[in-house]
């Protein structure tokens, strides 16, 4: 049995990814890909997840590569094939259609921090640190890094970082937008969570279809980004959650997203006609 380097658990509606292998500092070893690919897939595939938290234990959030995996497997083909099966998994990750909240709760280096930024919501705990690290070994940036970082910082901050290989600290990382708040270290999870929680309750399903559009602007112009969110409304407007949305407001109340999901799937009770 392979050893636990990824702990999935539920809280409700909110699915927790937890990297625990202290001893690697949660370096991206081969088991900790292949039981991260495992959580995304479920958490893609589960309707009842409605928002995903990523987060590690220990000192590090993920340490980046795994040192002795590319020792041993740095060949054209190897170093191929380990990007591929990235691809099974970030690429997904990335393009989720649920919010995903991940709080760094210690050092996030190299692929570790291309990790980390393909959250929605990131949260720092005062003790993180974000680091570059890529030319130190002498690799280009990767797990998405090349994608996310400019478009969070501007291309010339995205350079800085990464050709300077800079250390930042939770607190210049969100004063530079990299990153959505600080919280101290011992309320990281509880923070995290809570804002999971507030994401779930709300229409994921839109804010999933929402994150695809957005995830098109930098390389889309102005018409058809017009169209595409146009299209998106359309399809908005026609969902439960949009329903429930409207009839909360118009009756001042406080809507159910999740409930009208679960009707909308045939597995919640019908709404209660009006007396």
């Amino acid at each position: 049995m392979a050893e636990l380097h990824v702990q999935v658990s539920r809280d409700g509606p909110v699915q927790v990814v937890r990297f625990v292998n202290d001893k690697t500092r949660n370096s991206m070893t081969t088991e900790m890909r292949d039981q991260l690919r495992d959580a995304i897939k479920l958490a893609v595939e589960d309707a009842s997840v409605r928002t995903l938290y990523i987060t590690g234990q220990g000192a590090a959030f993920c340490a980046g590569g795994d040192f002795q995996m590319l020792k041993n497997q740095r060949g054209p083909w190897d170093t191929h094939t380990r990007f591929r099966d990235f691809g099974q998994w970030f690429v997904p990750l990335l393009q989720l259609e649920k919010p995903v909240v991940v709080g760094i709760n210690g050092y996030a280096v190299g692929g570790g921090l291309g990790l980390a930024l393909a959250g929605d919501i990131v949260i720092a705990a005062e003790s993180a640190k974000l680091v570059a690290g890529f030319f130190r070994l002498g690799v280009v940036p990767d797990i998405g890094m090349m994608y996310t970082l400019p478009r969070l910082v501007g291309m010339a901050r995205a350079k800085r970082i990464i050709f300077g290989n800079e250390t930042l600290s939770a607190k210049e990382a969100c004063d530079i937008g990299l990153i959505a708040g600080v919280v101290p270290d011992a309320e990281l999870d509880e923070y995290c969570m809570k804002r999971a929680h507030e994401l779930a309750q709300g229409p994921s399903r839109v804010m999933g279809l929402a994150k695809l559009i957005m995830a098109r602007s930098y390389e889309t112009g102005l018409n058809d980004m017009f169209l595409l969110e146009g299209l998106g409304q359309a399809l908005a407007q026609s969902s439960a959650e949009f329903h429930e949305g409207l009839a909360s407001m118009m009756e001042r109340r406080p809507a159910d997203f999740p409930g009208a999901d679960e009707r909308a799937d045939g597995k919640g009770p019908p709404v209660q006609p009006k007396k």
